[in-house]
């Protein structure tokens, strides 16, 4: 038995009704140890063969849930969904917070791989007695919280009606899609607890292409055995002291960022990444307090930060709206990214995103290049089923998520993710859409901005294997591996501060396993990194992305910017070009962006090397 892990995974064939169990060896936890990594091997030893002819949308895709070996000891639990995504064809490692990684783990599995298509909606529930798949189709089409309601309701009356003797039963942990999922909106996020997501991806329109409506666990086993237990509470200490040393942090979260991102670090979308600054104070963390928290300390299980709060809308319009702080991102894409900057709209609109099962990145992304396309007279509101979306107005806003999540009229294209939405209207409308398009490879970026050049590396997002995703940018030289670590760990990276330094002392304690950053950097992180590039490169079926295109930023962010402290500024796209032959150096790919064979080879990923031997012919 590996320690920290309970060494099986539920593997569900949702075809064919089966459920089974796949137990990956100890070498293959030692090489790519959980979530992210782990999941990247699953793919390509399942897939890699034929990347390129499986559809993303298809049931031939693999939808992954997965732990990793520290869920459950450090504070805080997340989930690491995966597969091929919808959007850049690649592999993404999504997380969110929640306790479903937890009810999971001491059910006696690490996590759950989904192949196939159901006839009808269906959802899997976990227990201590096995995986099992339940109908759902009362559940298809209900918004976030009446799922979550429904569900949880269920599932205590059922596990009651089991076992009766237990008695008080608490709600399970889940993972679910909402209707943007349901219809295949390609940014669709997987859902956790109320306003939770793993946004990146893509994956609640894998689910939601599978007839899946939700993952619910519910376990009442121990956490898996580790080997050094009398070690770990002064770890935790440790841990604990770091975080209640960053007071701001705990109190208000990244929520504090939404106004100083933008007016002194010139970083955040405005108006579809127009600008990066402005001076709105009435976007400042201290007026969603005042305003709008009712709840001022939320957190998952173990977690000792609590930056979550819940904000209410208290009266007005949006009276009754309801959501999470929102965090940093969300103030940003719900916020100034739609030119709202009032925090009743911000937290409308993020209660909106959150309740459709959106990404409120990558959907909200959309939702402002649609909102520019119509400044710009591109769309008009006869393309939007009569909405207008005029930069600040939130109920306008709310109606775009409801349009592209119903696939409505021009919704039914906007739902196929920024990137495909501006080709396809460039060819009807016979304009260039594409210049206002701010993706990577397909994946809307975060809310961090380049063009200062201070907050975020020129290309670290057009270098990245999970395309525009804002936790995963490499910094050249340096390699993209170190991002990989809490991902692959599954753990929370604000719920442990100096996680790079304190990592590696709970592996050893919860494995017994000796590795080391060095280690995770030159070798595991960076294999997991490589099979990455390799099939973000392979793509397909729709799309397959050329390096010496595609590895470049939007043509936005070559615009100066016209306003604030850093007025003009902006990245040289020649200089740019001539630093990312060096960044291909030190990244192990030849001149072409591909990993190299000799890279691949002191990997140990020679079956990778042959499929890549079809792009370097």
């Amino acid at each position: 038995m590996t320690l920290g892990y309970n060494g099986k995974i539920a593997e569900v064939d949702l075809t064919e009704g089966k459920v089974s169990e796949y137990w990956p060896d100890e070498k293959i936890l030692k090489d790519y140890v959980g979530g992210r990594g782990l999941g990247v091997k699953i793919l390509w030893d399942k897939l890699g063969g034929k990347w390129r002819s499986v559809d993303p949308l298809g049931p031939e895709n693999l939808l992954l849930a997965l732990t990793g070996p520290l869920t459950g000891y450090v504070s805080g639990t997340r989930i690491c969904v995966t597969g091929k995504s919808p959007l850049s064809n690649g592999i993404v490692g999504s997380t969110a917070s929640g306790e479903f990684p937890l009810e999971l783990k001491t059910a006696g599995y690490d996590g759950v791989i989904v192949t196939g298509r159901a006839e009808n909606p269906v959802y899997l529930l976990i227990t201590d007695d096995g995986a099992e798949i339940r109908d759902a189709s009362k559940l298809w089409g209900m918004d976030g919280k009446e799922t979550i309601k429904t569900l949880n309701r269920e599932i205590r009356e059922l596990l009651k009606e089991r076992n009766p003797s237990f008695g008080l039963w608490k709600e399970p942990g889940m993972i679910y899609t909402g209707p943007a999922g349901e219809n295949l909106v390609r940014n669709a996020a997987v859902m956790e607890k109320w306003s939770h997501a793993c946004g990146y991806g893509g994956y609640g329109a894998v689910m939601g292409s599978k007839n899946l409506k939700a993952l619910v666990a519910k376990g009442t086993g121990p956490l898996p055995e580790i080997a050094h237990p009398e070690l770990l509470q002064a770890l935790l200490d440790e841990t604990y002291d770091a975080a209640f040393g960053n007071p701001q942090r705990n109190f208000w979260g990244t929520g504090a960022m939404g106004y100083s991102t933008g007016a002194q670090s010139s970083a955040e979308p405005v108006r579809n990444w127009q600008e990066e600054w402005h001076d709105e104070r009435s976007i400042g963390v201290i007026n969603f307090e005042t305003r709008n928290w009712v709840k001022r300390y939320w957190s998952d299980y173990g977690c000792t930060r609590a930056c979550m709060k819940l904000a209410v809308v208290k009266t007005g319009p949006f009276k009754g709206a309801i959501t999470d702080n929102p965090d940093y991102e969300l103030q940003a894409y719900c916020g100034t990214n739609l030119g709202i900057y009032d925090p009743d709209g911000v937290v409308y609109m993020s209660s909106v995103i959150d309740d459709l099962g959106h990404s409120g990145i990558n959907g909200a992304n959309t939702i402002g290049f649609a909102a520019e396309l119509f400044q710009r007279g591109i769309l008009n509101k006869e393309d939007l089923d009569g909405i207008e979306p005029v930069w600040g107005d939130a109920k306008a806003m709310g109606e775009m998520a409801y349009l592209i999540a119903e696939r409505r009229a021009m919704g039914d294209i906007l739902a196929e993710g920024t990137y495909r939405a501006a080709k396809a209207i460039s060819e009807i409308k016979g304009v260039d859409a594409m210049q206002y398009a701010v993706h990577f490879k397909g994946i809307e970026v975060g809310a961090h901005g380049i063009r200062t050049g201070k907050h975020s590396p020129y290309l670290g997002y057009a270098l990245s294997v999970q395309g525009g995703d804002h936790t995963s940018r490499p910094r050249p030289p340096m390699s993209e591996a170190r991002s990989t670590m809490g991902d692959t760990m599954v753990v929370c990276t604000m719920g442990v501060p100096r996680l790079e330094n304190i990592i590696w002392r709970y592996l050893k304690v919860v494995t017994g396993w000796e590795l080391s950053q060095e280690d995770w950097i030159n070798v595991n992180g960076r294999r997991i990194v490589q099979i990455q590039r390799a099939v973000i490169l392979l793509g397909g079926p729709d799309v397959v992305w050329d390096p010496e295109i595609d590895d470049d930023n939007p043509p936005r962010w070559y615009e100066p910017l016209p306003s604030g402290p850093f007025k003009g500024s902006a990245p040289d796209r020649a200089t740019l070009m001539e630093e990312r032959k060096t960044a291909y150096a030190d990244l192990g790919w030849d001149s072409r962006g591909i990993p190299s064979s000799k890279e691949l080879r002191k990997l140990g990923l020679h079956d990778v090397d042959e499929v890549l031997e079809q792009l370097r012919t």
